[in-house]
């Protein structure tokens, strides 16, 4: 029998989803397979941590565990039936008699009754499997360029995940047919992946487009520059041109997010002018004998 998942992440019944949550991670970072490399035990423990973790932190599921539904495990727990259940049905009234055995067999429609109790143990409830839920993390380009990756259930098997091209953060895919078995010949239930991106040293997207700041020096900014610049589909050549001030935008056509329909977001290049990390003899003496035309701040009136 699966342990308590609530013993299991170390939270009270009346934790709510956020401390849920937040146990996960604290006990995950220590339990994970890849951090204890040949830990037999702490592979269990994950997997029991992975279990429970994906039960509570299903709101309907967590219901139906707590009513009793299901076990820990995610399994339906099948309801026992009892004569009082057809009984009750009519106020009670046969089920509660003093007339002694015989009355029973002079009960009007007791052979029906007797009928939906006997042909209801005879039939297999068809209900389909239930749903589970996982949780995968994503690098910044596989999301955005797709790919496959794989998932250790608690079971020690995996899952195969392709991931869409464009895939975002939040995003939950569905594969069809992988949760839990139905009963009986009842059709499984499908696999919900809840994808976390993380986060890029210098991309950062923003709906179907991909924003970079590019640093660039006084001369290539003042003279202008034909610069590699890095995108989400590996390096391109871009021309700065002449007296580009920090600030200015330049934009690289379709080189952003796929779309569903083929096209595919655009990338914006924010140029960033940085002086030498170390000082410049030769370019303070030209700086400090240069007389600007005008000055940056004569907009602002000052």
């Amino acid at each position: 029998m699966a342990a308590d998942p609530y013993a299991t992440l170390g939270v009270k019944k009346d934790a709510t989803q956020a401390d849920i949550q937040k146990a996960y991670r604290r006990l995950a970072k220590k339990l994970h397979p890849d951090l204890n490399p040949g830990n037999k035990g702490a592979e269990d423990k994950f997997k029991e941590l992975s279990a429970a973790y994906n039960l509570l932190n299903d709101p309907d599921k967590r219901v139906r565990f707590d009513r009793g539904e299901i076990d820990a495990s995610g399994t339906e727990q099948q309801p026992r039936q009892y004569y009082r259940d057809f009984a009750d049905r009519d106020g009670g009234a046969a089920y509660t008699s003093g007339a002694g055995f015989a009355d029973f067999s002079d009960f009007a429609g007791s052979d029906d009754i007797l009928s939906e109790i006997f042909g209801r143990a005879g039939r297999t409830t068809r209900r389909r499997g239930a749903d589970v839920r996982y949780h995968l993390e994503l690098n910044f380009l596989d999301a955005v360029n797709g790919g496959k990756q794989s998932i250790v259930l608690p079971d020690g098997s995996t899952l195969e995940v392709n991931i869409p091209p464009g895939t975002s953060d939040g995003q939950i895919l569905r594969l069809k047919g992988k949760g839990r078995r139905g009963a009986g010949d009842s059709p499984p239930g499908d696999a919900l992946i809840e994808i976390s991106v993380l986060p890029h040293p210098y991309f950062v997207r923003k709906g179907d487009d991909i924003h970079l700041d590019l640093p660039i020096s006084l001369k290539e900014g003042v003279l202008g520059a034909k610069l590699k610049v890095p995108t989400v589909r590996g390096v391109v050549a871009v021309s700065v041109p002449k007296w580009s001030s920090s600030g200015r935008v330049l934009r690289i056509k379709g080189r952003g997010v796929p779309r569903a329909d083929g096209s595919r977001g655009d990338q914006y290049v924010t140029l960033k002018l940085v002086l030498p990390k170390k000082p410049d003899r030769d370019l303070e003496r030209f700086v400090s004998e240069w007389q600007p035309s005008d000055s940056p701040r004569q907009s602002m009136g000052v």
